[in-house]
């Protein structure tokens, strides 16, 4: 299978998968949660591997989506297509969720809106002491999608994740551990190292029973995310029709302050 923004490799009973874009800051698109989904989902027939490190190339763990993306730049596509693919986000979630081995997620940079959702639906997050991650979808005139907002309020509470989600700011590292986004906060250079060793611990315990802990508190804290969060596409794309997002991504791209009028 030929990947083209993600590098698999394993070494002994730990694989690591890089995301690698670094020339983009590694912004999201289809066809990178496309890859992410496959190789998430090949996991459930790899009995060697027994922990997986994600990881990304460059300085930033993710900027979330690319802005020059068809859908934010008034894609053609009907509106039947548009909401199929605007699917692709979830599915990527839930096979990564779903991945039977102990995950962990080393953050560095800037982690922001799917850059952000990523490291959530893993079972571990390392930050290095340089990362800043938050929500950047409200500054767009959107709301976060991809079943991320009861994950992100499974792990820090309604209070934070509203902070998180509501004001699109960046939080440090030392912040994010406070309020357990988190989980350590390391310096850079230890990254990679930090990652690895938590690997190794899991990866030294008994595989099976590991696993079915990890699927057991996976099902009880997630119970009831997809039907309460099925209707946050459909969110997205209404939002999408506001002149709000279309001001947004012009002051992107234009680098000025957006005026917005909720219109």
């Amino acid at each position: 299978m030929s990947k083209k923004f993600i590098r698999l490799q394993r070494d002994g009973a730990i694989a690591t998968l890089t995301i690698d874009r670094p020339e983009k800051r590694n912004a999201i698109t289809n066809e990178m949660m496309e890859e992410i989904e496959r190789v998430a989902r090949s996991f459930s027939q790899d009995e060697q591997t027994r922990a997986i490190i994600i990881r990304a190339e460059g300085n930033d763990f993710s900027v979330g989506a690319d802005l020059s993306q068809p859908r934010f730049q008034g894609d053609p596509q009907s509106m039947l297509m548009r909401r199929r693919g605007l699917e692709q986000g979830g599915l990527m979630m839930r096979a990564l969720q779903e991945i039977h081995q102990p995950t962990i997620c080393a953050i560095k940079g800037v982690s922001t809106g799917g850059g952000a959702c990523i490291p959530t639906a893993c079972d571990f997050r390392i930050a290095a002491d340089t990362t800043r991650a938050g929500y950047g979808e409200v500054k767009m005139g959107i709301n976060l999608m991809w079943n991320a907002v009861p994950v992100c309020v499974n792990l820090i509470g309604p209070a934070r994740a509203k902070r998180m989600i509501m004001s699109g700011k960046l939080f440090k590292a030392l912040t994010l551990l406070e309020w357990g986004f988190v989980d350590e906060v390391v310096p850079v250079d230890k990254l990679d190292e930090t990652a690895r060793t938590w690997a190794e611990e899991y990866t030294a315990l008994p595989p099976i029973a590991v696993q079915m802990i990890k699927r057991s508190i996976n099902k009880y804290t997630a119970a009831l995310d997809n039907a309460i969060m099925h209707m946050d596409a459909d969110q997205w794309l209404l939002a999408a029709q506001s002149e709000d997002m279309k001001e947004a991504v012009s002051a992107f791209f234009e680098k000025r302050k957006p005026s917005y009028t909720g219109r």
